[in-house]
């Protein structure tokens, strides 16, 4: 007969395998992560990924150069006007065009609404993931104007379509301007309460502050973009040290924090909120009139040969890589999403925390499953 083995809490020495999602609200869609747990203590994670997966590479790869616009919407469904300006510049810069200098302002001005449209959702859903359910109804209450006045310009509140090869679909309809103005005035006075209600919370503090550290070698080490980068100390933004389009006229202010954690990466996103205000206020003031695009063939065949043309978006760096054989088919076409790219720090990020820190540590990072099972 063995002899027993003393002083050993069955309990405490094992091992549970916990599956969150891909039906979970604090997923932010269909991932799962599979979770390794001590007690309440993470020893291990495990994303899987491929439950949304669209095809979308192929299918721009079937579609003509032009149907494959409306196509990028359905990547990060919270920026597409953003991908879609990624999507036509590598056209572009593929065929050697410049579209008109008002073109190139209403991307810069449609691209930092959608920004401040992506950045609302990212903070109310995050602040709605430890518990205050207010500020996420306030941001979509915000955001529904920003929506009208996409509507107004594209026909569409979501799937906008609005980007053209060489310009834009259609010029500023009458009176959009105006709104436009009064709603960066509204956005401007009730982003301040926002950011008190959701930062000033002692809950919100104790859970974020110091949870989820990235330190700025690690987050280069794994090719963070975007907010999660800047959030530890990191001064990098394409609209500024790569500038494209108008960025090359209007100079961006860079917002960064130090402290590496889920608050700073919450706090810099209201900071860039406050910023895309002052760019929006900066395109109107120098908006040029002339023409809103440049004449282009009906059936577009970018010359043989490959180009790569990258945005800042909303997440971080969004970069198409595009293949051309000469015909209106794309022959390759692979896109660089910045989700797909921050997401693979999170097991890192979560080793040696604890199960309630899952949900802080995910919703900061703000990854769309369109853009990573792309």
């Amino acid at each position: 007969m063995s002899k027993p083995v003393e002083n050993v809490d069955p309990v405490s020495s094992q091992e549970m395998l916990l599956n969150m999602g891909p039906q979970h609200p604090s997923t932010h869609g269909v991932l799962r992560l599979m979770l390794m747990l001590e007690g309440e203590t993470i020893t291990s994670c495990t994303p899987v990924i491929g439950y949304l997966h669209r095809g979308i590479e192929k299918i721009l790869e079937n579609r003509t150069v032009m149907a494959g616009i409306r196509y990028m919407d359905n990547v990060d469904y919270l920026s597409p006007m953003i991908q879609e300006t990624a999507y036509v510049g590598a056209v572009e810069q593929l065929m050697g065009i410049e579209p008109p200098r008002r073109a190139q302002y209403i991307r810069l001005l449609t691209n930092e609404l959608q920004r401040i449209a992506s950045h609302l959702v990212a903070v109310g859903s995050f602040v709605m993931d430890l518990g205050a359910t207010t500020p996420f109804l306030w941001a979509f209450r915000h955001r529904e104007r920003i929506l009208d006045l996409f509507e107004a310009l594209g026909g569409s509140r979501f799937n906008v379509n609005y980007m053209r090869v060489g310009g834009v679909l259609h010029d500023l309809p009458s009176g959009w301007l105006k709104r436009c103005e009064e709603f960066l005035d509204y956005i401007e006075r009730e982003i301040d309460e926002m950011q008190g209600l959701a930062e000033g919370s002692e809950i919100f503090q104790i859970r974020t502050k110091g949870v989820g550290y990235i330190d700025p070698q690690r987050a280069l080490a794994y090719g963070m973009t975007g907010p999660i980068l800047r959030a530890s100390g990191v001064e990098w933004d394409l609209r500024k040290h790569r500038p494209y389009m108008a960025y090359r006229e209007v100079p961006v202010k860079v917002q960064t924090g130090q402290e590496g954690d889920s608050y700073a990466r919450n706090h810099v996103r209201l900071l860039e909120i406050r910023e895309s205000i002052r760019l929006c206020r900066t395109a109107l003031e120098k908006l040029p009139g002339g023409p809103i695009s440049t004449r282009t063939p009906v059936m577009l065949r970018p010359p043989r040969g490959e180009t790569y043309f990258a945005v800042e978006s909303s997440k971080g760096e969004l970069g198409i890589y595009l293949i051309s054989d000469g015909s209106e088919f794309p022959w390759r076409v692979k896109l660089r999403g910045p989700s797909f790219t921050n997401l693979q720090i999170l097991p890192e990020l979560l080793r040696g925390y604890k199960m309630s820190d899952v949900v802080a540590i995910l919703g900061s990072l703000d990854v769309i499953m369109g853009d990573v099972d792309r």
